[in-house]
Parts: structure tokens; C-alpha cells; sequence
């Protein structure tokens, strides 16, 4: 099975899936941070396609950085406590990976989904 990336982000203040909302992918090695992509979320609050997809996987140590302040700015909601929202994650084997986020104006969690 080849391993592959895929997240998206839930607005749980709206109650709808969060559309607009830009995401980065990093791939953390040695201390240094590679920007390995970037997407924005479609109506149904995932990006369009695997964020990391197969042919480009690789296991190590990755951080997705949720653009949430602007979202929630765009939306009207307040944006004075969340800017970018970071999750730092391992992906140790070739394996289908799914990292949601649940998002509000003064709060967040994630977890590895299926």
C-alpha cells in the first residue's frame, strides 16, 4: 500500500465544513523546514486532491499550518486569539494518513482520522 496525506477542517462555530481556508504542508528534517505544498480548501472543507499523495510520500516528521486567523477573518468571526494553527505529526509507514481540524474562533483540536 502506498502511504498518502489528506486533512480538512471542520468550522465548528458556523456548524459547516470551513471553504477558503489556506493550508501548507511542511516536511520537517534536521531542524529545517521544507515547504512541501500548498492548498486551499474547497466547499466541502478538504483540499481537492491528497495534500501529500502517494508519489511523493515519504515517512518522516511533517507540520500542516492552518491559515485559521484569516479564515475566521473572512468569515466575520473573531480573530483575536487564533492566527495560524500548526500540527506537527509523524508519519512512520507507508500508510493512509487523514489530520482533520476542528475549528473555532477560541480553539482547535485534531486528531488522526481515517
Amino acid at each position: 500500500m502506498a502511504g498518502y496525506l489528506t486533512t480538512h477542517v471542520l468550522d465548528t462555530a458556523q456548524g459547516r465544513p470551513a471553504a477558503g481556508l489556506a493550508i501548507t504542508l511542511y516536511r520537517i528534517e534536521g531542524g529545517a523546514r521544507d515547504r512541501v505544498a500548498q492548498a486551499v480548501t474547497n466547499a466541502d472543507g478538504r483540499t481537492d486532491g491528497a495534500i501529500l499523495p502517494a508519489e511523493r510520500f515519504a515517512t518522516g516528521e511533517y507540520e500542516l499550518v492552518f491559515a485559521a486567523g484569516a479564515y475566521l477573518a473572512a468569515a466575520g468571526l473573531p480573530t483575536t486569539f487564533l492566527g495560524d494553527v500548526p500540527v506537527r505529526f509523524r508519519m512512520a509507514e507507508a500508510s493512509h494518513y487523514h489530520v482533520p481540524l476542528l475549528l473555532s474562533p477560541f480553539g482547535y483540536s485534531t486528531y488522526r482520522g481515517s
